[in-house]
């Protein structure tokens, strides 16, 4: 009995769910002015009066209108922004997704037991896939921590997303498939598929009603790896999940017309727990600079990854690893969130598998084999041309910055996070001569189903700052007060963003408004500084915060001729990936 009352006692991982806050709608004249204050430093006096003027008269006249009727639509739902969001900023998206909407990032692992090594990618991969189901299970189980601020829990909502969870493409409009399941709620998908030189394989990933082991997964790899590496390569159906996404949906379309069977195989891909990728190359890494594995696990091979799947778990030939997952389900955060586990149960045992060596007699690994023809093959070839040549076009600089770290900054009464945005700005300022619109995430994870906010960090007071910086005649001591007032504005406005009064997503919500009415396009939206100060996705600097943690991630730039800057930052070290 005592034993029972402890497990009821014990924390869900989702059981807050349904007492979550809704996602509020901030009023429209707080919007309107802190927008105006964002446009400020892309502006001459003349163009802020033009903008002040529109703002004005968008707020007595149809900005009014459009904010009842969004008032009215945020009624009967708990998330008024969730199914916007997810279909404008992802599933409406015709652009190929896997280069520009996908996140990746390399496992921490070969800064300690797991240094870049040939001949260990089996055996290491079957340890890491091991604790990667390990979470599965612990998911499944409900017993993932529930995320806090100080008591205030969380939306979890995004982990049932992380496993079993898909994107399929479309003609105008993708849909994401989610196959997975608490075991309070039911059966869930427990295979996994395994690409390999063009080759994709299936296994079950239980057997008799327990998760098999290393051992036991190392056998499973090693029979997939050598299959693929004595007999010739496979077509690399996967290939076409990089292509843009209407072209792709065409393509999908006529692999199921010329065998039933296809659709088949490609809802055991969509189901599959994850997708394991078995790379050739040995990318270069060291604590220091990881540059070359960064860009081998956001561009990589596209025949041996699927770019629509949620988790895309990718092994390279000498025992380094990384990740590359779909962007619409979920944030990076849930990413981050499995492979720290990940990594530190690999330290807690050095590295190594520590239980039995017993292998059960477990079936065999079953290929998946499409029915293709000259078409299909033709469509293959040009996806991967596509994509390689779009991928060229890419740049990537990943280094550690190892002088000081949250320690020192921290020391100095100074957020660790606002101290790299204003040396971001600054370093923009000082190599281009004038101020960078800039995006940084902010979550609103307080709400339920919340996600993201944009956080524009080019503040008047950043700029200020930066021009004193680069002013000789400005004294220490006032450019200090300028830091400091830029600090103090930047972090009011991450504490705004977070709790549900930001601009850029109720902004949104009224030109979406204007669309769902047929109206015209406000005069708000179309004028020029809405897009020079970023709007409308058109920020050059990208940014984001992975965490305080060993765990690096990477998207790329929003705009061709922008900046994706991505960090992570530790006591003493402070890292980041840029491209």
């Amino acid at each position: 009995m005592e034993n029972q009352l402890a497990k009821s006692t014990e924390e869900r991982t989702f059981q807050y769910q349904d007492s979550l806050p809704s996602l509020p709608i901030p009023s429209l004249k707080e919007s309107l002015k802190k927008y105006l204050e964002s446009v400020k430093p892309f502006a001459n006096e003349e163009e802020y009066r033009k903008t002040e003027e529109i703002v004005q008269k968008f707020q007595s006249g149809i900005g009014e209108k459009l904010h009842q009727k969004l008032l009215e639509r945020a009624k009967g739902k708990r998330n008024w922004l969730e199914e916007w969001w997810l279909n404008v900023a992802y599933l409406d998206v015709r652009i190929p997704s896997q280069l520009n909407v996908n996140f990746a990032g390399p496992a921490a692992h070969f800064e300690h037991y797991w240094p870049p090594k040939e001949g260990t990618q089996l055996e290491r991969g079957s340890i890491i896939l091991w604790h990667s189901l390990n979470y599965w299970q612990l998911l499944r189980k409900e017993k993932v921590p529930v995320h806090k601020v100080g008591n205030t829990p969380l939306d979890m909502n995004q982990f049932r997303m992380l496993f079993s969870t898909c994107k399929v493409p479309g003609i105008t409009r993708d849909s994401i498939m989610n196959y997975f399941r608490t075991e309070s709620e039911g059966r869930s998908p427990n295979h996994i598929v395994v690409l390999c030189r063009g080759r994709a394989f299936v296994f079950d990933v239980i057997h008799e009603g327990c998760l098999v082991t290393p051992p036991e997964l190392l056998r499973q790899l090693t029979y997939i790896h050598k299959k693929c590496h004595s007999e010739p390569d496979g077509p690399g159906i996967a290939a076409l999940t990089s292509e843009e996404r209407t072209r792709w949906a065409k393509a999908r379309e006529y692999l199921i017309g010329l065998d039933a069977e296809n659709l088949a195989l490609l809802e055991k891909i969509q189901s599959s727990l994850l997708v394991y990728s078995m790379e050739d190359d040995s990318p270069h890494v060291t604590p220091e600079d990881y540059s070359e594995i960064i860009a081998a696990v956001l561009i990589g091979d596209p025949t041996i990854r699927w770019g629509d799947k949620s988790y895309n778990l990718i092994s390279f030939s000498n025992g380094v690893f990384g990740c590359n997952c779909d962007h619409a389900p979920f944030d990076a955060m849930v990413m981050v969130n499995i492979s720290y586990y990940v990594d530190e149960k690999i330290f807690q045992n050095e590295g190594r598998w520590k239980g039995s060596e017993k292998v059960r007699d477990i079936p065999l690994p079953e290929e998946l084999i499409f029915t293709v023809d000259e078409k299909v093959l033709n469509d293959i070839s040009q996806a991967k041309a596509q994509y390689l040549r779009e991928a060229s076009d890419l740049q990537i600089a990943a280094y550690a910055f190892t002088s000081f770290g949250k320690k020192l900054t921290k020391n100095k009464m100074l957020h660790p996070d606002t101290f790299i945005q204003l040396a971001l700005q600054l370093a923009y300022y000082r190599l281009h001569g004038r101020p960078g619109c800039c995006y940084e995430t902010a979550m609103t994870r307080y709400f339920y189903h919340g996600r993201t906010e944009t956080m524009r960090s080019c503040t008047v007071e950043a700029v200020r700052w930066c021009q004193s910086m680069q002013d000789p005649s400005v004294s220490l001591h006032e450019r200090q007060q300028k830091m400091l007032q830029a600090f103090a504005k930047h972090n009011k406005m991450m504490k705004d963003c977070s709790a549900g009064k930001g601009f850029d997503r109720h902004l949104l919500g009224l030109l979406l408004i204007a669309k769902e009415e047929g109206l015209p396009v406000p005069e708000l939206f179309t004028d020029p500084l809405f897009s020079k100060s970023g709007g409308g996705g058109n920020f050059v600097l990208s940014t984001s915060l992975v965490g305080y943690l060993r765990v690096q991630g990477v998207v790329v730039p929003m705009v061709h001729n922008g900046y994706g800057f991505f960090y992570h930052i530790r006591d003493d070290r402070l890292s980041s990936s840029n491209e």
